[in-house]
């Protein structure tokens, strides 16, 4: 028997299936037809690579402490010196016309230890305390650098004057040129590029 030729399916009725289902919902706090917001915490472009210390600040950081080492060697020479100090007191009251009592020699020798020693402490712990702020990059540091050179100069320049031993004439002034060739090395220009670079805010 030969069997009827089949047909094919008649085609759906568009309307007999209905509207077709809505767009997936957008993400909470983005706008429809905008790209989905980063993660919280996402960083936006590329973070900034980190900045190398150059040469010159290197330098400087390492004569820094060289200068810390000095102010602790001198903090250290006043215990001494003694007898100096013992001499530079008779003079003084020789000098004061009785203002002074000889049996204050003892107390006047006392009190310029202390002072010697407090003073030298502080310097080194500014020596320190500008090595590390300066090799951070801080601006700050580098203009307070700059201000306490200054004061350094016109101490210099001011004990000229005044009589002390050879030895001291020579460190201090040792110990200003140390500072102003770190001075120098600060404000070089690849210096000042890595104070700026480190001044930026980090991405």
């Amino acid at each position: 028997m030969t069997q009827p030729p089949s047909f094919p399916p008649p085609p759906e009725d568009p309307s007999s299936q209905g509207p077709p289902p809505p767009p997936p919902a957008p993400p909470y706090g983005s706008m429809p037809g905008m790209p989905p917001a980063p993660p919280m915490g996402a960083p936006y472009g590329v973070p900034a690579a980190p900045v190398s210390r150059p040469a010159s600040i290197d330098l400087a950081v390492k004569l820094m402490k060289v200068g810390a080492a000095f102010s602790l060697i001198s903090l250290l020479s006043v215990f001494f010196l003694r007898s100096q100090l013992e001499d530079a007191a008779r003079d003084a009251i020789a000098n004061s016309k009785g203002a002074i009592k000889p049996e204050s020699l003892d107390s006047l020798v006392n009190v310029g230890i202390i002072t010697a020693v407090v003073f030298g402490l502080l310097g080194v712990g500014l020596w320190l305390w500008m090595a590390s702020a300066n090799g951070q990059g801080k601006s700050w540091a580098r203009i307070l650098s700059s201000v306490f050179f200054a004061i350094s100069t016109l101490s210099f320049v001011m004990g000229l004057g005044q009589p002390s031993a050879m030895l001291s004439r020579v460190v201090s002034a040792l110990m200003w040129l140390l500072s102003a060739y770190i001075i120098f090395l600060l404000y070089k220009r690849e210096s000042s590029d890595y104070y700026a670079a480190m001044s930026r805010p980090r991405a």
